[in-house]
């Protein structure tokens, strides 16, 4: 199956080709994601490009603190966004790294905008877990509920980030339009627990499915519980959350849902094509079963014979 990277394809082809090119040419170019994330790349002077982005879930990732984040990923490069955009940078192609090696990191970087703007939350809660393990004591367990961090990033579906001192628990709420999409999403589901009991894959995370919210969620207002709606539950424990897993980990994760669904869609297209060829083999047998036309009147005998209004 396809796994589908965290950075934005058009952006990093589009700045490796104006980094390579002395030509100046302008840019002026809109990418989408699938979470309805928007980017524009655009000449705002012969030697400078403004890099802007756009998501649902912006006021979310702001009391999450994306502004430090992004200050840090993107130093000196930060600008005042761009009209009807939620946060944008400046490159000057006049002040370029000298090696090759630094402006593929730049390139790199630019094209993780997404990536990095959504992982402000999941930051925010291992900070959050790393202080509750410190002071977890098993004596005096704390008695206030864990803090739910939130992400709107689409229209009816959350991810709902909650820390405590022994785990991370992220929960994807997705809509499923379909009864197909519903029936897809549980084998693939079903599969991700028995792959994990099966191949002995117990350092993975556990992955949950209900159709009603998690217990961590259950209090939250605005949930909606009926049959197109899903609540799918990945446990990170402290040997996925090391230093030196953790970003990996962020990348991977925010990616689940367009991973999932895109792969829903896959398995449609494929079993629609294997039902398109299957009509098709036996289109085939219908008419090599179809006798053939000849003239009226005309028939012929066992050894091959015309025969005319049934006489020899």
């Amino acid at each position: 199956m396809l796994l589908i990277e965290p950075h934005n394809d058009l952006l990093r082809s589009l700045l490796t080709e104006r980094f390579n090119s002395s030509s100046q040419s302008t840019l002026d170019q809109i990418a989408s994601e699938f979470d309805l994330t928007n980017f524009h790349i655009s000449s705002i002077s012969k030697t400078k490009i403004l890099v802007s982005i756009s998501t649902k879930c912006w006021p979310d990732l702001v009391k999450y603190g994306v502004h430090d984040l992004m200050q840090r990923e993107y130093p000196g490069l930060t600008t005042s966004p761009e009209h009807s955009y939620d946060y944008s940078i400046e490159i000057d192609l006049e002040k370029l790294p000298e090696s090759q090696d630094e402006r593929e990191d730049l390139i790199r970087r630019v094209s993780l905008m997404k990536r990095n703007a959504f992982a402000a939350p999941f930051e925010q809660a291992f900070k959050i877990h790393d202080t509750l393990s410190k002071e977890y004591n098993p004596e005096n367990p704390p008695q206030s509920t864990p803090e739910v961090l939130t992400i709107h990033y689409r229209e009816e579906e959350s991810i709902f980030i909650t820390p405590s001192h022994d785990r991370v628990t992220v929960i994807f709420s997705t809509v499923f339009r379909e009864e197909t999409d519903r029936i897809l999403g549980k084998i693939f589901l079903q599969e991700f627990v028995d792959a994990r009991r099966r191949q002995g894959m117990q350092q993975a995370p556990q992955v949950l499915y209900s159709r009603d919210p998690p217990l961590e969620i259950r209090d939250l207002p605005g949930l909606r519980v009926s049959e197109d709606i899903g609540y799918i539950t990945f446990v990170l424990f402290p040997r996925h959350l090391t230093p030196q897993k953790r970003d990996d980990c962020t990348s991977k994760i925010q990616l689940f849902r367009d991973y999932f669904h895109y792969h829903i869609k896959c398995s449609k297209v494929y079993m629609h094509s294997r039902m398109r060829a299957r009509v098709s083999q036996f289109l085939k047998v219908i008419n090599r079963a179809r006798p053939e036309n000849h003239e009226k009147g005309e028939r012929r005998t066992a050894s091959g014979r015309y025969m005319q209004g049934g006489r020899k």
